[in-house]
């Protein structure tokens, strides 16, 4: 006698009851509900609300935040007196090895409050223009870039130019993210890594920021000879402050000063402090940080910088065999010999919150007189600190910052060149001709979120980029919100092959996102999964655009484009392969695949299906149901479901109006999805459409299928349902997108 298959389980969230312990199935539809909606959907309904109150209070938390933050900028302002010198020289008794008292004295005469109208500082022009360099090279480096960047602009006064040092594939992802975000004032050029990595590559380095953490070194090779001077940062610091004030230290720099630079702030460059056998790099007094530098390009070219810093990391390297902070060491060796060519800042411009941290030197008189914050050590948050929670709340109140709102315009600087999208700028002309008829246009709101550009941040979390794609491989392309977060991993079980995942979040959400991946046993084991995130902006779901995105983001020959509520059966990645081998060759180009869809009611399926006997088994037992069965019988009837059940090889059929099955497509042949569909509503049925006026043929697969996993109800739903003229304006969209069709391709028959 055979054994029984062993039966696949599933626990699926419930937003009401959470994950179910055991089967529970909908109830019936109550005739008094005006949506349509059951007893457990209107319960659901009512989580989804209070999850939105919670999304809420959350933004309402964030902007007491920023509040506070510009409150801190306020006294910064009015704090413009030294520091209380002999209050300082008393914390500072035993800071005096290494020279370390002599440099923090340089400090105390330097340290005059800098910006604009500061007495003994040159005025900037308003629209003079502030350039800063970087290093970001890895996928996990643009995402913590960017709360960086969101506080310089924050703060800042005049245009910025940001030069970023890459690697091609970061250089994709920041080039997309800049284009998005549509920042006025703001430019952005981008130079490729590999042009200088042979420069450096040579330097044994011990940090774990590898050879990109000695890069540095090759910027006054790498970035334009026209640039004479640029503010340097890692990506680790915040500010707190106006940029322009630190650029405009520029103009205390002596004739032969090239580099500026806060002093360390660690015993790490006095030899046998840390520990009695410790050997450091040489270094002048306590040595230096590099995580903030103001770089005259123009002086470091003049003194062949390039053979200068190189002649001194050989001669160092017979010593030391190797760097241990990258970079830092040899600018330290250099400094040593050329003492010259530094100009020391104040301390204030660059706090370490390293481990052995004696920074509290730099702010006696309280935190608030505090420039830039660096978290330069390996723990980054989680370092020690008296004051570390003050330094935590500053920098999560820009990691949840909404970017969206950094997108204002400098209205001194008008001049300067925008990025408003032109299909923007075009309907900003004739405003004052249709604002009138705008406004007694009841569709306008719906109608015009197709003109939206959301900020997109691809593969927002690590993603292995030298993994080798076999040809024909097949990536699960879909899209989803913080509510559907949950089945991703369900989702990662059942598909072991590539998937691109665009996600639609707000700042706030998409580090709720980032410990939900960095918790979850499933997601962090996968680098195959592209995360793309789209930033949360309007009032309507943008569908279509986030289907674009993760469209965009694929990597393979061919793409299944599902949804993030179906579950595959767990055979469909290797069986959709071989179909895609045998059915989608040069000569079939012209033609999808499509997946049969089933659904349960359950939200706990003990018995997921692991075959198509299993399948037809719970069809019969009512445990499984053709998808939208019982309310939207088109959407799926084309299919053809009862010849499938006796189906052993592929058939034909034909589209058919409102069809809008999930299809299996080579990535290249896959049209746009129409951005005039956004919520709910014809967002699938016409990209379907737009296959068969193009002449698709449809094929279905026998052997294959996923099942629909019931969830809350979405809110754009809801709006569907409950407003005639939502509806009203989705029939006109429907008839436009029709016509376009007409237009483009000629009449289509069914």
């Amino acid at each position: 006698m055979l054994k029984a298959a062993a039966k696949t389980t599933f626990d699926v969230f419930d937003p009401v009851y959470g994950i179910f312990p055991g089967q529970r199935q909908l109830s019936g539809q109550s005739p008094d509900n005006v949506l349509g909606l059951t007893r457990r959907e209107v319960k659901l309904v009512d989580r989804v609300h209070d999850i939105e109150d919670e999304n809420r209070r959350l933004k309402y938390h964030l902007s007491v935040s920023q509040n506070q933050l510009i409150g801190v900028l306020g006294e910064q302002q009015q704090q413009k007196n030294d520091f209380d010198e002999a209050k300082r020289k008393v914390e500072a008794d035993d800071y005096d090895e290494g020279g370390g008292e002599e440099g923090h004295r340089q400090q105390q005469q330097q340290a005059a409050p800098c910006g604009h109208g500061h007495p003994g500082h040159k005025v900037l022009a308003k629209c003079e223009v502030i350039h800063i360099a970087m290093v970001c090279a890895g996928y996990n480096t643009t995402r913590t870039v960017v709360t960086l960047i969101k506080s310089i602009l924050f703060y800042r006064h005049h245009p910025v130019h940001f030069h970023f040092v890459t690697d091609l594939p970061s250089k994709k992802v920041m080039e997309t993210l800049f284009e998005t975000w549509k920042l006025p004032q703001v430019k952005v050029d981008f130079y490729l890594s590999e042009s200088v990595v042979n420069d450096v590559g040579w330097i044994p380095n011990k940090h774990y920021s590898g050879i990109y953490g000695l890069l540095k070194l090759t910027l006054p090779k790498i970035l334009p000879s026209k640039l004479t001077k640029v503010i340097v940062l890692d990506t680790d610091v915040v500010l707190a402050t106006d940029i322009s004030r630190l650029w405009q230290l520029f103009a205390d720099f002596k004739s032969q000063e090239a580099l500026g630079l806060v002093e360390n702030q660690s015993d790490w460059y006095i030899p046998g402090k840390l520990w009695k056998s410790h050997s450091p790099w040489p270094a002048l007094g306590r040595g230096f940080n590099t995580g903030v530098i103001l770089m005259d390009l123009a002086k470091l070219r003049s003194l062949n910088w390039s053979q200068l810093w190189r002649l001194v990391a050989e001669k160092d390297l017979v010593t030391m065999y190797g760097t241990s902070l990258a970079d830092q060491d040899i600018f330290n060796g250099l400094l040593k010999q050329h003492p010259s060519l530094v100009h020391r800042l104040p301390c204030q411009w660059n706090l370490q919150l390293s481990d052995n941290t004696r920074s509290e030197i730099c702010y006696s008189s309280g935190v608030h007189d505090l420039y830039i914050i660096h978290f330069n050590s390996p723990k980054k948050l989680n370092v020690k600190n008296r004051n570390v929670e003050y330094f935590r709340n500053h920098f999560l109140t820009f990691l949840q910052y909404d970017g969206n709102l950094l997108r204002r315009e400098l209205f001194d600087c008008n001049a300067t060149s925008t990025t408003i999208p032109l299909l923007k700028q075009t309907k900003e002309k004739d405003d004052d001709k249709e604002n009138s008829e705008e406004q007694d246009d009841k569709c306008y709101e719906l109608e015009s979120a197709r003109d939206r550009i959301y900020r997109t941040h691809p593969f927002y979390l690590d993603y292995d980029e030298t993994q080798e794609l076999e040809e024909g491989d097949v990536t699960l392309v879909a899209q989803l919100s913080m509510d559907r977060l949950h089945m991703v991993e369900t989702l990662c079980s059942q598909w072991k092959g590539p998937m691109s995942l665009s996600l639609y979040l707000s700042d706030a959400e998409a580090d709720q996102f980032v410990k939900f991946a960095h918790n979850s046993e499933v997601l962090k084991l996968r680098t195959n999964v592209g995360f793309h995130l789209v930033y949360k902006e309007g009032d309507f779901y943008p569908i279509n655009y986030l289907r674009n995105v993760a469209l965009k983001f694929a990597k393979t020959d061919n793409v299944f484009l599902s949804d993030i509520d179906f579950v595959p059966g767990t055979d469909a990645y290797p069986m959709l392969k071989k179909a895609a081998s045998h059915l989608l060759t040069s000569q079939q180009s012209k033609r999808a695949l499509v997946v049969p869809a089933f659904e349960t009611q359950r939200y706990r399926l003990d018995d997921f299906p692991r075959s198509k006997a299993d399948v037809i088994r719970l069809l019969d037992e009512g445990t499984l149901f053709t998808f939208r069965y019982h309310e939207w019988t088109r959407g799926h009837d084309a299919t053809n479901y009862g010849k499938w059940r006796t189906a052993t090889t592929p058939y034909k059929i034909q589209w058919e109006a409102d069809f809008e099955p999930y299809v299996l497509l080579p990535r290249d042949l896959v049209p746009a999805y129409d951005l005039r569909f956004v919520g709910f509503g014809w967002n699938k049925v016409s990209h379907i459409m737009e296959l068969a006026y193009r002449g698709t043929e449809f094929v279905v697969l026998p052997n294959v299928f996923i099942v629909h996993i019931p969830h809350a109800p979405s809110l754009d739903i809801a709006k569907y349902r409950s407003s005639e003229q939502y509806r009203k304006c989705l029939r006109a969209l429907k008839r436009e997108f029709i016509n376009d069709m007409k237009l483009k391709y000629g009449e289509l028959t069914p």
